[in-house]
């Protein structure tokens, strides 16, 4: 498969996901949330045989380049809100497993993040948030302090916790809007911060139905980063 291929076998599972969320066949709303997040995050999440997009950027991470400069992601709207275009790979993995595991946990599921003072000190993290609003300086600063080794042990644990998370979900909690407070409880755990360009999230977040939540935060979200990342890097594609 080529990565032109692997791309359009993501979208297109995202689109067959986005139909069965019209319908109420849970089981099927189920197996393919499940099988797009599988796609997009490491195989030792799901337990896949072959690599993922998100493999191969994270093997060429961990061989030493979690600083090497990449675009923030392909797509122009969002850059509007950001603080930088420009962030070290790590802080690519960094950004898309904060947003999953507040999400996940505090909008989906009400229960506490996986992140803690613990993760933060392991990982060397001078921020809590999911560093939207850092711009270039504090964005390379930020990923020079970064330990790799535990920010991926940090995206296989969120990444399970969330499957677990999309195995529980009813019908209900699919359809349906979150309470305004468990949005709020983001910014009161430091999930995002009061600048402009962090705060946005939340009101992003908060118009969206469960399902809009697994249909963006917690699964296409990552392809709004990784290509960014295999488009630009030397990754040897096999």
């Amino acid at each position: 498969m080529t990565k032109e291929q692997l791309y359009i076998s993501i979208s297109e599972k995202h689109k067959e996901l986005k139909a069965a969320m019209a319908g109420t066949n849970l089981d099927k709303i189920r197996e393919l949330s499940l099988e797009l997040h599988a796609m997009v995050h490491p195989a030792e999440v799901s337990g896949r045989q072959e690599k993922t997009i998100a493999d191969y950027v994270l093997d060429y991470m961990l061989l030493g380049h979690q600083n090497d400069l990449v675009p923030r992601e392909n797509y122009e709207t969002d850059l509007h809100y950001a603080g930088t275009d420009k962030v070290p790979l790590c802080w690519q993995f960094w950004h898309t497993s904060r947003i999953e595991d507040l999400v996940g946990n505090i909008l989906l599921k009400n229960q506490n993040q996986i992140f803690d003072e613990n993760w933060q000190r392991r990982m060397g993290a001078s921020i809590t948030d999911t560093g939207n609003a850092l711009d270039y300086d504090e964005a390379v600063s930020f990923g020079k302090g970064l330990n790799a080794d535990v920010l991926r042990d940090y995206m296989l644990a969120v990444g399970k916790n969330t499957r677990k998370i999309l195995e529980s979900l009813n019908l209900e909690q699919i359809n349906s809007m979150v309470p305004e407070e468990w949005v709020m409880r983001i910014l009161e755990e430091g999930g995002v911060t009061t600048d402009f360009r962090s705060v946005w999230l939340l009101v992003f977040w908060g118009r969206l139905t469960g399902g809009g939540m697994i249909l963006t935060p917690l699964t296409w979200h990552h392809m709004l980063h990784l290509p960014a990342c295999l488009n630009t890097l030397p990754i040897k594609w096999s």
